[in-house]
C-alpha cells in the first residue's frame, strides 16, 4: 500500500473523531448555551457593534437633564443599527384539507375482416387454427383508481423576544434579528426570529408583531436529552429517506 493511500483513510478517521468530540461532550455533560454574540445580518454586509460613548458629566445645578442624555420628547423607537425592539410572536394557526378521488374507465374494441383482398382462405392456413375472420381483432380493458388524502395541522406559539436592528435598508426598512436560549436541566430551548420591518409598524412601546415582519424566519426548537429521544437514530433516518422500497 502506498503512503498516500494510507494517509487518506487516517486523515478521514481523524476528522470524524474531531467532529464527534462536541457531540460526545454534549451527551455526557448536557447541552451548553451558545456564547452571546452580535447577530449576523440577513443581507451580506459587514456589521460592527456600536458602543455609546461614555458620558460622566454630572447634571446641571437645579436641572433634571444631563448633557448627552436622551430626552423625554424624542422618539425612542428602534431606528438604527444596534437598537433593541420587542417582537411578539403569537401564532395560532390551523389547517385542514381532505381530498378524495375515484375513477373508472372501461374500453371495448372489436373488428372483423371477412374479406382481405381475397386472401382470407390463405390467411386461414397461415394463421393459427383459432383464426376467425368475423372476430379478427378484439380488445377489452378496464382500469380503476381510487385515492384519498387528508391533512390536519394545528400549531400554537405565544412568546416574546427582544431583537436587535442589524441593518437599515436604503428605503429605511429595518433588518431585525434576535435569539433567545433558555436552559432547563439538560434541555435548551431556542427561539430565533428574523425579518424585515417598517419603522412605521413599530409601536410607541417599541414593540412589533411577527405578522408585520416581511421575510419572517421564526424557529422554536431545542437540543438536549428530550430532543435526542424524540429524533430517530441516524441510520434509521437515512434508510427511511433514501430507501428505494
Amino acid at each position: 500500500m502506498s503512503k498516500t493511500a494510507f494517509i487518506a483513510p487516517a486523515l478521514l478517521v481523524s476528522l470524524i473523531a474531531l467532529g464527534g468530540c462536541s457531540s460526545v461532550r454534549e451527551t455526557v455533560g448536557g447541552p451548553q448555551l451558545t456564547a452571546m454574540a452580535y447577530p449576523a445580518a440577513l443581507v451580506p454586509q459587514e456589521q460592527s457593534v456600536m458602543y455609546p460613548a461614555q458620558n460622566n458629566t454630572p447634571a446641571s445645578s437645579n436641572s433634571l437633564w444631563r448633557v448627552g442624555a436622551r430626552t423625554f420628547f424624542n422618539d425612542q423607537r428602534a431606528r438604527q443599527v444596534g437598537d433593541i425592539l420587542t417582537v411578539q410572536v403569537v401564532i395560532d394557526d390551523s389547517a385542514q384539507t381532505s381530498d378524495s378521488t375515484n375513477r373508472t374507465r372501461t374500453n371495448s374494441f372489436s373488428a372483423a375482416t371477412p374479406s382481405v383482398f381475397g386472401l382470407e382462405s390463405s390467411l386461414g392456413k397461415i394463421l393459427p387454427g383459432g383464426y376467425n375472420a368475423s372476430k379478427a381483432l378484439g380488445n377489452d380493458s378496464t382500469s380503476t383508481g381510487a385515492g384519498s388524502g387528508s391533512v390536519k395541522r394545528s400549531e400554537k406559539i405565544s412568546v416574546t423576544i427582544a431583537a436587535i436592528v442589524t441593518g437599515v435598508l436604503p428605503n429605511g426598512n429595518l433588518i431585525v434579528q434576535g435569539t433567545q436560549e433558555v436552559k432547563t436541566n439538560r434541555e435548551v430551548r431556542v427561539l430565533s426570529v428574523a425579518g424585515i420591518a417598517r419603522p412605521e409598524d413599530v409601536s410607541s412601546t417599541n414593540t412589533i408583531k411577527h405578522t408585520q415582519l416581511a421575510e419572517a424566519r421564526i424557529s422554536y426548537g431545542g437540543r438536549g436529552d428530550i430532543t435526542n429521544m424524540q429524533a430517530p437514530p441516524a441510520a434509521q433516518a437515512l434508510m427511511e429517506k433514501y430507501s428505494p422500497f
